[in-house]
């Protein structure tokens, strides 16, 4: 397959030193550590709400704040990448992260909380997360190898939440939570040196785009005025909000119906295993089966399993299952949907692109996080909450149904 204006294939400096091989590890890994952390934060409210006297909803307007700023910051660190180059937007994200985490440990008000678990930690997700990674991916592998990196990257970070939640669950139990955060502050510097192997080369400050390529302007008018695109952001919508809420507040939600903490770990960890296989699968699938209808099965499945494990009982088996089903569902959105953003519009603004459909994400987050947290302290209960997940997971199946799976047609210049 040849290289084209808004596809150009991998850098050319990507050859000097990094194998394809090598840039796959390494983002992989800053996948699994940029995600871990983040993924076990429900496993902090119980014991920080003890200590400082917080109801809930406290803690669910600082992780609320967190989604919402990772996804108003994800565009503008991809234009930053799409324009400056990747390297010096992970390492700016990867050293928000760990401030964050050191100021989280040190907070004693609601504030500081918001600043540190919220802002500082959201902007930082924004700058390191595996989307960054996913992008660095469509730009510096070649054509041919980004399905499969694509579901290895998302793999890799639910692998870190696989880790992640049981070794949270342990430091809090054995050294207390400040030590956790602590501990997790340092691990985020290990991003630092790996971010070598994804940095993508700049545009020249004085670049002017060729007639075949796009302005920043005339990507984000074209994107948004095709009907395909929009359906698929709004869809990501269901997928930002499920996560959110289940993340933040499945472990205390387990612990009021008599689960033990350490149960609760188990069953994040499962999703992120499983996670594993749904997103490497829906990686190979999405070769196989049209995009649109593997976004919709999973979005139904969801639906299905969230109707399935309210209906009945709630016993450590059961959630573990609950944990093994969602796995399978939970980040294997992300490749289909990177990979239909880069098939309409190409990679040369993808970054940005993406960027965008994550905020709808994140904007689910951030409602998913603070109406569990509202709504709790209200009515002493989540199943509202549970009920509004799953229907908007019917609704996002049948919105993905219309997307139209082709390039985005452009006006061809002729000549004069």
């Amino acid at each position: 397959m040849s290289a084209t204006a808004d596809d150009p294939g991998p850098a050319p400096g990507a050859a000097n030193w990094r194998t394809p091989l090598e840039i796959v590890i390494c983002g992989c890994a800053i996948a699994l550590l940029s995600f871990g952390p983040r993924s076990s934060f429900g496993f902090f409210v119980q014991p920080m709400s003890r200590e400082f006297a917080w109801g809930r909803d406290v803690f669910a307007l600082a992780l609320a704040f967190q989604n919402l700023l990772w996804g108003l910051g994800q565009p503008i660190a991809g234009a930053i990448a799409d324009r400056f180059g990747s390297l010096r937007v992970i390492l700016v994200g990867a050293l928000l992260y760990a401030a964050g985490l050191v100021l989280m440990r040190y907070a004693a008000t609601p504030l500081s909380l918001d600043i540190g678990a919220g802002v500082l930690i959201g902007f930082g997700l924004s700058g390191c997360s595996f989307n960054l990674v996913l992008s660095a991916f469509s730009k510096l592998l070649p054509p041919e190898r980004r399905g499969v990196a694509l579901g290895a990257g998302t793999a890799a970070g639910s692998f870190g939440q696989f880790l992640f939640a049981p070794f949270g669950v342990a430091m809090i139990d054995n050294f207390g939570w400040q030590t956790a955060l602590l501990v997790f502050a340092g691990l985020m510097l290990l991003i630092v040196p790996l971010s070598l192997a994804l940095s993508t080369p700049p545009v020249a400050s004085d670049h002017v785009p060729a007639p075949d390529q796009q302005s920043f302007r005339t990507a984000l008018a074209e994107a948004f005025g095709h009907r395909s695109y929009v359906l698929l952001v709004l869809g990501f919508f269901t997928c930002g909000f499920q996560l959110a809420f289940i993340t933040v507040h499945l472990p205390a939600y387990l612990v009021d119906r008599g689960i033990p903490a350490s149960t609760g770990g188990w069953v994040i960890a499962a999703i992120g295993l499983f996670n594993i296989v749904g997103s490497l699968g829906v990686g190979w699938l999405q070769n196989i089966f049209a995009k649109r209808y593997i976004l919709s099965a999973i979005y139904l499945i969801r639906a299905i399993s969230i109707v399935a494990f309210i209906s009945f009982p709630i016993s450590p088996t059961s959630a573990i299952m609950f944990g093994a089903v969602s796995g399978l569902t939970w980040l294997s959105t992300v490749p289909p949907t990177s990979a239909l953003v880069s098939l309409m519009f190409g990679t040369r603004w993808f970054a940005t692109l993406y960027g965008f459909a994550f905020v709808s994400h994140q904007v689910g987050g951030f409602l998913g996080v603070l109406l569990g947290g509202i709504v709790f302290e209200k009515f002493g209960s989540y199943t509202s909450i549970w009920w509004l997940s799953a229907l908007f997971g019917v609704l996002s199946a049948l919105i993905n149904l219309p997307i139209v799976e082709a390039p985005v047609a452009r006006p061809v210049a002729q000549p004069a």
